[in-house]
C-alpha cells in the first residue's frame, strides 16, 4: 500500500482470537480488489467504442487482443499484423509484444519489469501495474486540463498534477491526499459543485458520519449530469483502506468532466442567511 496504515500492530481486545498476520491480510486484500475493481472498471470504459470488455484483468488479457483493443482505443492507432485467433502461446506472445513495443517506442513510456510472458502468464501484479502505466499516461498526463496553473519548465509528476488541479477547484475544501481526505464523501460533493455550481450547493451542510449517503449523491450527481463514470463505487471510497491509485483513477475524470443540458442546478439553502419581508407582529 502507498500510504502507513495507522492501525499496523493494534489488537483490539475483541479481535486477540483472530491471529494479526490474518487480518492483516485481509485488509491488505480490501486495498487490492478496490484497485482491480477500478481498474477493470477504466479499462471497460475505454473498451466501449471496441464493444469489448473486460472481466478479469488477470485472465483477460493473456491472448493480447482485450490489450491491443484497449490501446488502440487509448492511443488512436490501429495495429496491423494482429493474431486475431491465437491459439498458440507463441502467437499470444507475438500480439502482447508488439502491443508493448509500441508503447516505448511510439508513446514513450517506460516499462518497468514487465514483459509479454508476464501477461501471457497472467501475473497479476505485474499486469495491474502495466495498466496504472496506462491510466497515468494516458488520463492524467496526456490530456489537457483548463484552469490549469503554469508548473513551469519543471513540470509536476502526474500526482502532483491531480492533486493540484482538484485543490484549485477545492478552494474551501482542500485536500491532501487521495485516500482518508476522501473517506467521509463531503470533498467528492465539493468538487462536483465546482465543477458544475448548484450540483450539490448543500455539501458543506453534510454530516461526515453520513459518508456513504454523501458519496452516493455526489457521485451519483457526477455520473448522470457530468458523466462522470463511478470507476470506484461510494462504498469503495468510503473504506478507510480505500486504494490511492483507484481514487486517482476516478478523479482523473473530473478535469474533462461537461455539465450535461438540463441538470437540476439549483441555489444553497443557508438557514442563516434566510431574510423575512413584510410587516412584523
Amino acid at each position: 500500500m502507498d500510504y502507513p496504515d495507522p492501525d499496523a500492530g493494534y489488537v483490539d481486545e475483541d479481535e486477540e482470537e483472530i491471529p494479526m498476520a490474518e487480518r492483516e491480510l485481509a485488509e491488505d486484500a480490501e486495498w487490492k480488489l478496490i484497485q482491480k475493481n477500478t481498474f477493470t472498471r477504466w479499462a471497460n470504459e475505454h473498451l466501449k467504442p471496441k464493444n469489448v470488455t473486460v472481466d478479469d484483468l488477470q485472465f483477460d488479457l493473456a491472448d493480447g487482443l482485450r490489450l491491443i483493443a484497449l490501446v488502440e482505443s487509448l492511443s488512436g492507432q490501429q495495429f496491423k499484423h494482429v493474431n486475431r485467433k491465437p491459439s498458440f502461446r507463441t502467437q499470444k506472445l507475438e500480439n502482447v509484444t508488439m502491443v508493448l513495443r509500441f508503447l516505448e517506442e511510439n508513446e514513450g513510456l517506460r516499462l518497468v519489469n514487465i514483459d509479454s510472458s508476464d501477461i501471457v502468464d497472467c501475473r497479476s501484479k505485474l499486469i495491474l501495474g502495466l495498466i496504472w502505466t496506462l491510466i497515468l499516461h494516458y488520463s492524467i498526463t496526456i490530456p489537457l486540463w483548463e484552469g490549469e496553473p503554469d508548473f513551469g519548465a519543471q513540470g509536476p509528476t502526474p500526482k502532483q498534477r491531480l492533486l493540484s488541479w482538484l485543490n484549485n477547484k477545492l478552494a474551501d475544501r482542500p485536500v491532501k491526499n487521495f485516500t482518508t481526505d476522501w473517506n467521509d464523501g463531503i470533498a467528492i460533493g465539493a468538487l462536483v459543485d465546482a465543477c458544475a455550481p448548484g450540483l450539490c450547493p448543500d455539501w458543506r451542510e453534510w454530516e461526515p458520519k453520513q459518508n456513504l449517503r454523501n458519496a452516493r449523491e455526489a457521485m451519483g450527481a457526477a455520473e448522470q449530469w457530468l458523466d462522470v463514470p463511478q470507476l470506484i463505487r461510494p462504498e469503495e471510497m468510503t473504506n478507510p483502506r480505500v486504494d490511492e491509485k483507484a481514487m486517482m483513477t476516478y478523479l482523473s475524470q473530473f478535469p474533462s468532466a461537461k455539465l450535461k443540458d438540463g441538470a437540476p442546478l439549483r441555489p444553497k439553502s443557508n438557514p442563516g442567511l434566510v431574510r423575512a419581508y413584510g410587516p412584523g407582529k
